[in-house]
């Protein structure tokens, strides 16, 4: 089946998803009174498929947490032959600035607003593990690019892979079975936004505290940022927007894990609302029933709250 054909009705409709790449999916920027870009795209899985999650994800540059956000039930494994999948390619851009680098690690995206265009760059991406969590409210910069970079890993993680038997050693060489890939952007003594030499973790938790992005990602990002470029953390797992339209959207994703309590319970993670939200959501047109099933739900995709 080509995937290509089964995405252009919804790329036709959108205009504002303007190219769907190996590198990155880039969308045309709304007005700045909207946040609301891209459509959703259906995907048939092949009747012979026997293809992971994962890689239907990153042929279409979804972290593998947002596909099952958007599919609930899908076996990670094997989707099942025939079976209708949502590519969630509609999003709702964060409330921050329209620049640089913003990393949202509640929904593992990475945006790229590249200067002088009108455009945002979206990359679905891999963090921290509970106990070395990715930066949440952090603004920095990219302080320098290498490419084939080496890995000196913390005495920490040094003692925690012994302790499992799998020794170290106090630099990993650089090259293709280096952790951090074949380029870096480091944003700070301790961060950096790399590639992986295991592309499957990417929309999960896997890292100690980094940023991961697949391989061709990382390598696009490398060759367009400049260093210098701003970098903004933040942990937004509800997003709203009110669009010119008269449209409300609510977009909700699973919330971090704060304990390992947390991480290991069948129930659900409590929601943080943000007073911001909280007064959006108590409008007097909102639909209660609607945002009610968005925040059981948890989709990741953009609701109408006043339908």
């Amino acid at each position: 089946m080509n995937i290509m054909r089964n995405a252009m009705p919804a790329l036709l409709c959108g205009l504002m998803l303007t190219s769907l790449s190996a590198s990155a999916i880039e969308y045309e920027l709304p007005e700045a009174n909207s946040r609301l870009v891209g459509q959703n795209v259906e995907y048939v899985v092949p009747a012979d498929s026997k293809q992971p999650l994962e890689a239907i994800a990153a042929k279409y540059q979804i972290g593998l947490s947002g596909m099952m956000e958007a599919n609930p039930g899908v076996d990670p494994y094997l989707p099942h032959p025939g079976s209708t999948l949502v590519i969630p390619h509609q999003l709702i851009l964060p409330d921050t600035p329209r620049q640089g680098i913003v990393i949202n690690v509640a929904e593992m995206r990475l945006y790229y607003y590249p200067k002088g265009k009108n455009t945002v760059e979206v990359l679905p991406i891999g963090i921290g593990q509970l106990g070395t969590d990715t930066p949440e409210n952090w603004v920095t910069s990219v302080q320098r690019k290498r490419a084939n970079p080496t890995w000196t890993p913390t005495a920490k993680v040094r003692r925690e892979y012994a302790e499992k038997g799998e020794p170290l050693p106090a630099v990993w060489p650089a090259g293709p079975d280096n952790p951090m890939g074949l380029f870096a952007l480091y944003i700070g003594n301790l961060y950096a936004i790399h590639g992986t030499n295991a592309p499957f973790g990417i929309g999960l938790r896997v890292s100690h505290g980094c940023v991961r992005l697949r391989n061709d990602d990382i390598e696009h990002l490398f060759n367009v940022v400049p260093v210098g470029t701003r970098v903004q953390f933040v942990n937004q797992p509800i997003k709203v927007t009110h669009e010119p339209d008269g449209l409300r959207y609510m977009e909700v994703h699973e919330p971090l894990s704060r304990t390992f309590e947390e991480l290991s319970s069948k129930e659900p993670s409590t929601l943080t609302m943000s007073p911001a939200v909280g007064r959006f959501i108590a409008n007097a047109d909102t639909d209660s029933h609607i945002v009610k099933q968005a925040l059981e739900e948890r989709s990741g995709m953009p609701t109408v709250i006043n339908p």
